[in-house]
């Protein structure tokens, strides 16, 4: 049985591991690392401490279907929609550009759910605070260190982490991709945000009259969003929750101070744009180094193949495009490239 390791449980990776265990025709075994605490990549959903049911999305806010994918990926939509993981965005989102054919959806139980929801159709081993710092090459397989433990061998590596980690691994990897392969991945660029997620007391009262606004007047602030009243399921027993995004330019300047110090600015700009808001009893702030990506590979076609006999694969959306579509249409490419492999 043939050992295949995914890095990175986020949209991509996790998909990957539900394509692989479907659609092979032979049984693998699969094993996901994830360095991160918990799946989900940037479609990360945050639970507040106080009460889990309080959940609020850090990363994407909700997925937007165009016609062309409502056909091509019908299927993908049609399972997710089937098991009520998501369901039509109806709530009011200020500033939102509507085009012809184009439809919206939300996760009730947060973005991370449709990641939970492949890893758990994959059937994969799972790690967490697994981070991959070394790739080498023994007897015709893939050695993987870890920062903690032991390496562990396999006979399949698809990377579906952000590519400059990619290219920040030591070990036989470094010199086994090729010159330009190299300029590939070094031509891949990311934006930069800062996310915070407030969560509030049970009974607490934001008074606005949107679910989410985009702001385009602030120099911090690009979108805010009432995270329960946004998936339409605002209780009197469960405290609303609200997540702030900031600005690129924002992110950028202030991408290496101290996460309490940037949470204190973002904090100021939302008091100036929703003055007399509550206090809230936890906050959560995410840096998202590598957000969403400006321009990917030329010619990629959704994945890189590095290496073919051990097979080692790059994916994710930084060979295609930031959104749901983008990642299907990465891991439907990785699951070819691996189909004659396996």
């Amino acid at each position: 049985m043939a050992r295949v390791l995914i890095v990175g449980a986020g949209l991509t990776g996790s998909l990957c591991a539900a394509l692989l265990r479907k659609e092979t025709p032979r049984p693998v075994h699969l094993t996901v690392w994830e360095e991160a605490g918990d799946s989900g990549g940037r479609m990360a959903t945050a639970r507040s401490p106080c009460n889990p049911q309080s959940t609020v999305d850090l990363g994407a806010q909700y997925i937007t279907r165009t016609p062309h994918y409502a056909k091509k990926h019908q299927s993908f939509y049609d399972e997710l929609l089937a098991h009520g993981i998501l369901k039509p965005l109806t709530s009011p989102i200020e500033g939102m550009i509507m085009k012809e054919g184009d439809c919206n959806f939300v996760a009730p139980q947060g973005l991370s759910s449709i990641v939970k929801h492949y890893l758990k159709e994959s059937g994969a081993e799972v790690s967490f605070r697994h981070r991959v710092t070394q790739i080498n090459l023994r007897n015709d397989k893939w050695e993987v260190s870890k920062e903690t433990g032991s390496p562990e061998r396999f006979d399949i590596v698809v990377l579906t982490m952000p590519v400059p980690q990619i290219l920040q691994l030591r070990g036989d990897i470094a010199n086994l991709i090729s010159e330009c392969q190299r300029q590939q991945l070094e031509s891949v660029r990311y934006s930069s945000r800062y996310a915070l997620g407030l969560f509030y007391e049970a009974g607490t009262k934001i008074d606005v009259p949107w679910a989410g606004q985009y702001i385009t007047s602030n120099p911090c602030t690009r979108f805010i969003s009432i995270d329960n009243r946004k998936r339409n399921i605002e209780s009197s027993e469960v405290g609303p929750s609200l997540v702030v995004h900031t600005t690129v330019p924002f992110a950028v300047t202030y991408l290496e101070h101290s996460t309490e110090d940037v949470q204190e600015l973002i904090y100021q700009q939302l008091e100036s744009i929703l003055p007399g808001l509550p206090q809230p009893v936890v906050t959560k702030c995410q840096k998202w180094r590598y957000s969403q990506v400006i321009s990917a590979p030329a010619n990629s076609h959704g994945q890189l193949t590095l290496h073919r006999e051990p097979f080692l694969v790059c994916g994710g959306d930084g060979f295609t495009q930031s959104n749901f579509d983008g990642c299907v249409s990465s891991a439907l490419c990785v699951l070819e490239a691996l189909k004659n492999q396996i």
